[in-house]
């Protein structure tokens, strides 16, 4: 990766500077242009510089504030300069806001617009608290710039897609035009809070079961490297090379191969689960897990509720702010990682395009329940589909907590059983010797 350093002018034809990392003048180009950025002059660092496209600007296009003989001025200018290169690192490095940390800034901000503060005042408040956050606190200042040199919010958050999704984007851009940008935040707020809600009770409910079986695997891995082979010497001492029963040799075997080959065994185990991580990152790969996830007895009411929440609850956020009905669906679907949903919200994206009901395709896709079809069917017909959604939402949000408590309390004693077979096996199989023993002394 090259270093180029670049000034730029952004949408709003201000000039900016900064320094990034890039594999070549393409790619750093192509970065620019992802934020909005047109290139007057793109050099390597420390090299020669990279033919610009674009004339370099006259020092004459400069704000007064920049070009002010002032020393507050001149401050100004180069403070303006230090954000936006940060603005433009901290894309590239990463290590932003934690989603957390976005819900907190969107209830906040719909609290101070509720309460009569300026948006920009808003901002400033806001960046004031981020002292412990400092790349967020830098996008805030990058967000804060472009509302004061007259954009929009929507366009200061579009510049971190990473941090600010086209949900969040597409609902703030929406507010604003219908002048209600503190509902619309309310709104998001809530709807963030409830999925970190939903999130957390899902891991929570999956410490207990990745316990035992981190558990089951160090005494497996114990008793094979450890205990087995101690036994392994007396059973050659006393049998003096009688055979060991069948048990006791596959025991005595699966030890051998830990005891040798320990780097061999804890490679194969890495190897494998790389190759189901690198497989599920294949298309047919993804597919069959999707697939599975809808199929398998014990996860799939999981799977399948927990996507029609996220759903119901997207889609009629995003009505409910008034984003028009096609891109609402658009975006719906991009939040979506199960191809089966995805490819349904594709298909009813385009029958509504066509002029079709959506309640129409919604019940030509399998995924969809029965229920939640009729309840889209009743909302369209009386004009209240973004409350008829967000109660669809609800009650589902209700019916995954309790499909994860259901998985929860089946995995715990099929684990507990699991790691009783095992370690029984392992035991059984090492007395089996000893009875012989046992006898040939009698």
């Amino acid at each position: 990766m090259a270093i180029f350093e670049y000034v730029a002018t952004d949408p709003s034809g201000n000039s900016v500077d900064g320094t990034f990392e890039a594999a070549d003048e393409t790619d750093a180009r192509n970065i620019l242009a992802q934020y909005n950025l047109t290139p007057t002059s793109l050099n390597l660092q420390g090299g020669a510089p990279v033919q610009p496209s674009a004339p370099k600007m006259d020092i004459s296009n400069k704000s007064a504030e920049e070009s002010a003989p002032a020393s507050k001025g001149k401050k100004s200018a180069k403070k303006k300069k230090k954000k936006s290169k940060g603005s433009l690192l901290d894309i590239q490095i990463g290590g932003g806001p934690t989603n957390e940390d976005i819900s907190v800034f969107t209830r906040q901000m719909s609290t101070l617009i509720q309460a009569g503060l300026p948006l920009l005042r808003s901002l400033e408040v806001m960046i004031k608290q981020q002292e412990k956050k400092p790349k967020f606190k830098t996008m805030l200042e990058t967000v804060a710039e472009k509302v004061s040199s007259g954009g929009t919010l929507s366009d200061g958050l579009a510049m971190y897609p990473k941090t600010f999704d086209k949900l969040y984007v597409n609902m703030v851009k929406a507010g604003e035009a219908g002048g209600v940008l503190d509902l619309v935040l309310t709104r998001l707020a809530q709807f963030q809070e409830k999925s970190i809600r939903t999130i957390k009770k899902v891991k929570s409910a999956m410490i207990y079961p990745t316990v035992i079986m981190f558990v089951a695997v160090s005494i497996v891995t114990l008793l094979m490297m450890v205990v087995v082979p101690q036994f392994e010497s007396i059973f050659e001492q006393m049998l003096r090379g009688a055979p060991l029963p069948g048990p006791t040799q596959i025991v005595v075997n699966i030890s051998d191969l830990f005891s040798s080959n320990p780097v061999l065994v804890l490679g194969g185990m890495g190897g494998l689960i790389a190759g189901v991580v690198l497989l599920k990152k294949t298309k047919q790969g993804a597919k069959a897990f999707d697939w599975l996830g809808l199929h398998v007895p014990v996860v799939k009411d999981v799977v399948s509720k927990s996507n029609v929440s996220r759903i119901t609850r997207t889609f009629g956020t995003l009505l409910s702010s008034g984003v028009p009905i096609l891109q609402a669906l658009q975006i719906t679907g991009d939040t979506l990682t199960n191809v089966f949903f995805v490819n349904a919200m594709t298909n009813i994206h385009n029958a509504v395009r066509d002029g079709e009901s959506m309640a129409v395709q919604m019940d030509r896709e399998p995924v969809f329940p029965t229920m939640v079809t009729s309840m889209v069917e009743i909302g369209e017909e009386t004009g209240e589909l973004p409350d008829m959604l967000t109660r669809i939402a609800d009650n589902y949000d209700e019916d995954v907590d309790n499909a994860v408590a259901g998985v929860t309390s089946l995995i715990e004693p099929v684990m507990i059983v699991f790691l009783a077979v095992v370690v029984g096996f392992i035991v059984i199989a090492l007395f089996l010797p000893i009875v012989s023993i046992i006898e040939n002394l009698g």
